[in-house]
């Protein structure tokens, strides 16, 4: 029986990504927009949300909304947003949204400010809810539903996918949709890479859970914007020193909600300055990255996909 996982991947011989203009590292910068699409009883759902927000140690509650947990998410839509995308719109940075649809179906100011700024709109699905035992023609619809949500509201089409809370079935049914380039539900590179999905290239571009501001909502995590900005930098100037003969690619994950809050947003900021102080980095989106591999890195032998 043919084992479902790759646990070789590009081993000790990755290949050079040749970013544009030599760089050393290509940085990325994801945005979550979830807010007003988590699990709440008003959606539908049969509990609260449990997960992601500064309501440390939350339970979800079965068959009642939860105030605290919500009034969390909103600070997300009401204000963090619009302070993170401050910090990158005054230094010129160019983020990717991950954008849940009916979250930007209830503000879509935030799909028009993203797209009129330059930043990319990436598909995050229609709910923020964990997708495992979701029907397959319920999570097809919701991918219907979210691009056309995140269209309407911000004129762009999306060519990429991140869902988080995976099925067994997202990257089968993204990839048979048509209308994306690739998707970013992997954690296990440092390099995008090609899958084999219904015997077609399919492309992968990983994402990163440790450089992510979501470890202020989970234990061990950060307690303190000093411990977000040391990881952040870290792998930053390891990667950096790599980079002279191996270039890499850094992903970094931030949330309305959570990084949007002022001490937080404030160790961000000292990152972004050190990263714009180093020579030959690229800061990118994420489709930037994926268009850039499947131009230089045509896809060759494929690993199956799981």
């Amino acid at each position: 029986m043919t084992y479902p996982r790759d646990m070789i991947g590009y081993g000790q011989t990755p290949p050079h990504p040749r970013w544009p203009g030599e760089a050393r590292i290509a940085l990325q910068f994801v945005v979550n927009y979830e807010e007003g699409a988590e699990n709440c009883i008003l959606h539908g759902d049969a509990h609260s949300e449990a997960l992601n927000s500064d309501n440390v140690g939350v339970t979800a509650r079965q068959g009642e909304r939860d105030l605290v947990t919500e009034s969390f998410y909103e600070y997300g839509s009401r204000a963090g947003y619009w302070r993170l995308m401050r910090l990158f719109d005054e230094r010129g940075i160019k983020t990717t949204v991950f954008a849940i649809g009916m979250a930007i179906e209830r503000h879509p100011d935030v799909g028009r400010h993203a797209v009129v700024g330059g930043h990319e709109m990436c598909c995050h699905g229609w709910r923020w809810i964990d997708y495992r035992r979701i029907p397959e023609a319920e999570e097809r619809d919701h991918i219907e539903r979210a691009v056309n949500a995140i269209e309407r509201a911000s004129g762009e089409k999306p060519v990429g996918w991140y869902t988080g809370r995976v099925s067994e079935r997202t990257r089968r049914l993204v990839a048979a949709d048509g209308r994306f380039i690739y998707d970013s539900d992997a954690y296990n590179d440092d390099l995008p890479y090609w899958l084999d999905v219904g015997g077609k290239p399919w492309l992968v571009v990983p994402y990163a859970f440790d450089t992510n501001d979501m470890r202020f909502a989970s234990a061990p995590g950060f307690n303190t914007g000093s411990q977000f900005f040391e990881h952040l930098r870290d792998t930053f100037d390891f990667l950096y020193r790599e980079g002279a003969t191996s270039p890499k690619m850094m992903s970094v994950g931030l949330h309305c909600r959570l990084a949007g809050r002022p001490a937080r947003a404030a160790a961000l900021e000292r990152f972004l300055d050190h990263a714009l102080a180093q020579p030959g980095v690229w800061i990118c989106r994420r489709d930037q990255i994926a268009r850039h591999w499947m131009s230089h890195h045509a896809p060759a032998v494929l690993a199956p996909a799981g």
